[in-house]
């Protein structure tokens, strides 16, 4: 479950916040435009998120990986978008 703490900590210069509650955030990525679903279900242990992505607001989510907690999530998230802005292959 994400509290306030977690949810305050997005970085509202970086992300667009879509949604905010207790077990799902949704972001967009002001640099990349790409979106991203952040999902903890507390029955694969405290602090376990799974992350899913989309290139468009159209298209459907994807599986892209998983992180300890909302933090870590947030850092692979900028750095997926560092990867795309800098000419993915």
């Amino acid at each position: 479950m994400f509290n306030e703490r977690d949810i305050g900590m997005l970085d509202r210069s970086y992300f667009n916040i879509v949604l905010a509650a207790d077990y799902d955030v949704t972001v967009q990525s002001k640099n990349t435009g790409h979106f991203w679903y952040i999902h903890n279900p507390e029955h694969l242990g405290t602090g376990a998120c799974v992350i899913f992505h989309k290139h468009r607001a159209s298209h459907p989510y994807h599986l892209h990986g998983r992180a300890r907690n909302l933090h870590q999530a947030v850092r692979n998230i900028k750095k997926h978008d560092v990867f795309q802005m800098n000419g993915r292959r």
